[in-house]
């Protein structure tokens, strides 16, 4: 059975065993070009406190290939579940061919459980050397990200780290799954895209926020969390403060609320989320518009006792949140199993 599984299945895991070994070895002779000029330019930028454009320069110029090795880790688990796993089991009902091993010594659930374990184990091994060359290749690009590329963000964390592990073992037997239910190919193809998509999206904007309580504080403003600061045209030349999705002294957090506080501690209604307006003179002194650009502003609305009021997620969660939500893929994967082989012995026939 392990020879006949293997025999179907050895062309399209051939052709990716090779786009993995085309994919480590262009990353393994660029890696260690791309960690020395980061540490050649942390080296030089430190000296006169230019990191922050260093990082704008260094992040800038591989944006393409950070952007693509992120989205090639994403999408890998999706198509482990939408080529392999959904014509896993549809294929062989359509053409008939279960019913001649079924006839034979081979049980179902044997029959199900080397297709099962094969295939999939073989999904989660790629998926998982993907996900961590990149994440090793990435590391300089990482530290050098804005707070919308950081590690913990979204698009990033998905990429990282043994997370695509546990999302190609869910999508691979989602789609198996959804190929016995539906028992046709292609409605089980769209299906289990459809599905995988849902989750995904579901994660990382309503379980992954709270996976871990986030930790509240209030911060003064400065460079690092503040992104402008405007004379308001609506509230009688008020000063509009623009904040950033970032907090002092936390690089790389997941910042999942920012906003502008009162004295009092009272949240500041702004035309939109991340915008307060502040009631403090702009006629004369600091925030006036032909003071100096307004460049003490900052510090005469820190003195007023307004402050930016954040919820985050800090970097340091990174890996916890990696087993965590690798582990809750995991129970879903398992419960599909489960329903797989209940569904294989009692009602497909």
């Amino acid at each position: 059975m392990i020879w006949l599984t293997w025999r179907q299945f050895r062309g399209s895991a051939a052709m990716m065993a090779a786009l993995l070994v085309v994919l480590a070895t262009t990353l393994a002779l660029t890696g260690p070009g791309l960690a020395s000029d980061y540490s050649a330019g942390i080296a030089a930028c430190t000296q006169d406190n230019t990191c922050d454009r260093f990082y704008d320069r260094f992040l800038g110029g591989h944006d393409t290939s950070f952007m693509a090795l992120t989205l090639v880790v994403l999408l890998l688990p999706a198509l482990a579940g939408l080529f392999w796993g959904a014509p896993l089991i549809t294929r062989e009902l359509e053409a008939g061919t279960h019913l001649m091993v079924w006839n034979q010594s081979i049980t179902r659930g044997r029959w199900l459980a080397v297709k099962l374990g094969l295939m999939g184990l073989t999904a989660v091994a790629f998926a998982g050397l993907c996900g961590l060359m990149v994440t090793w290749w990435s590391d300089p690009l990482d530290k050098s990200a804005a707070e919308d590329l950081a590690l913990m963000a979204p698009l990033v964390f998905g990429a990282r780290g043994i997370a695509p592990m546990g999302y190609a073992a869910f999508a691979f037997v989602l789609g198996v799954t959804v190929g016995m239910l539906v028992r046709r190919t292609l409605p089980a193809m769209a299906l289990t895209l459809a599905v995988f998509a849902a989750i995904q999206l579901a994660m990382p904007l309503l379980v992954r926020p709270h996976l871990m309580t986030p930790v509240t504080s209030t911060f003064e403003l400065s460079k690092m969390n503040l992104d402008g600061i405007g004379i308001s045209r609506d509230q009688g030349g008020h000063v509009e403060v623009r904040l950033n999705a970032a907090v002092p002294d936390h690089a790389g957090a997941w910042v999942l609320s920012s906003d502008l506080v009162d004295p009092s501690g009272r949240l500041i209604a702004g035309p939109e989320p991340g915008i307060g307006i502040v009631q403090v003179s702009t006629t004369s002194g600091p925030c006036a518009p032909s003071s100096a650009g307004m460049g003490a502003c900052p510090a005469e609305i820190n003195r007023l006792g307004y402050r930016q009021k954040a919820t985050y997620q800090p970097l340091e969660r990174f890996w916890p949140f990696q087993w965590i939500e690798s582990g809750i893929y995991a129970l879903l994967t398992l419960g599909l199993t489960w329903l797989s082989f209940w569904w294989i012995r009692r009602r497909l026939s």
